[in-house]
């Protein structure tokens, strides 16, 4: 009898799914894209005894992920998508991703806020998890570029500023001159800015070019600018460059921030709070 060739993706399965493996298909999906920014690589015989499910059930979740553009599937894996610095993923596909880390993030955030304050934020998952905490205050002025941040703040006793312009359908945000030219009329005593990429020497980048001007002109207007992210977006890339990190006063992240950031943020004297 001939041996049969093998494909690249035909390694023995591990075990067979357990019926009462009780993690939804997603939920394993965004876990596994999370190791992949950490990681830069994941393979399938791997991620199948981290997730005690079968190889097969792995290679259907490569196989969606790729299809959405969020992996490029590779011998017996997956690798991050080959356009990175263009990578743009959704409002919605961001929201699932590390949701416990914004929380403590915004937490933090909110306790550099006074009654009476008037706070800018920029689009983004972190900062519409600020905007969640902020409905504690009772007279905060929030000024925003963010249609789903206005809109959460909708039904609470802030007053809302929401800046106008061209709407951005994959960020729910507003950029565009009208937003630039408002932005320059304003004034903030604090700006949370999240971003895609955070890079020590780049510095802070985007994947939208409107977005990044829009940005800039949120820096011009803010005393006080604190950076925002988890820390799978720090030594990423992404298209365009807002401003660079000697620009931040603070950085709020959590701690699986690089060592090397931390350090590098230390010597320009810009603080930093691991939650």
């Amino acid at each position: 009898m001939k041996d049969r060739a093998k494909t690249p993706d035909t390694e023995p399965a591990a075990a067979v799914d357990q019926p009462g493996d009780s993690m939804m298909a997603e939920e394993r999906r965004q876990k596994i894209l999370s190791l992949l920014q950490t990681e830069g690589r994941v393979l399938v015989s791997n991620l199948s005894k981290v997730f005690n499910v079968s190889q097969i059930t792995i290679r259907k979740d490569l196989d969606s992920l790729h299809s959405r553009g969020l992996v490029q599937r590779s011998h017996g894996g997956a690798l991050p998508p080959t356009s990175s610095a263009l990578f743009d993923p959704s409002l919605q596909e961001k929201q699932q991703l590390h949701a416990e880390e914004k929380q403590r993030i915004a937490e933090a955030a909110v306790k550099m806020v006074q009654e009476g304050s008037c706070v800018m934020l920029d689009s983004g998952t972190t900062t519409a998890a600020i905007a969640q905490a902020l409905k504690k205050f009772s007279a905060l002025t929030v000024i925003t570029n963010s249609i789903n941040i206005a809109a959460e703040l909708a039904s609470t006793n802030l007053e809302v500023i929401l800046t106008g312009g061209t709407l951005r359908k994959n960020s729910f945000s507003l950029v565009g001159p009208v937003a630039e030219d408002v932005l320059a009329e304003m004034h903030a005593d604090v700006l949370f800015l999240g971003v895609d990429g955070f890079d020590p020497e780049i510095g802070l980048t985007t994947p939208n070019l409107l977005e990044s001007r829009v940005n800039r002109a949120m820096i011009s207007s803010a005393t006080k600018i604190v950076a925002v992210c988890d820390s799978t977006k720090f030594y990423r890339r992404s298209l365009s460059r807002i401003v660079p990190i000697t620009a931040l006063h603070h950085v709020i992240t959590d701690h699986g921030a690089p060592q090397a950031t931390v350090e590098a943020l230390k010597k320009h004297n810009i603080g930093i709070t691991l939650v």
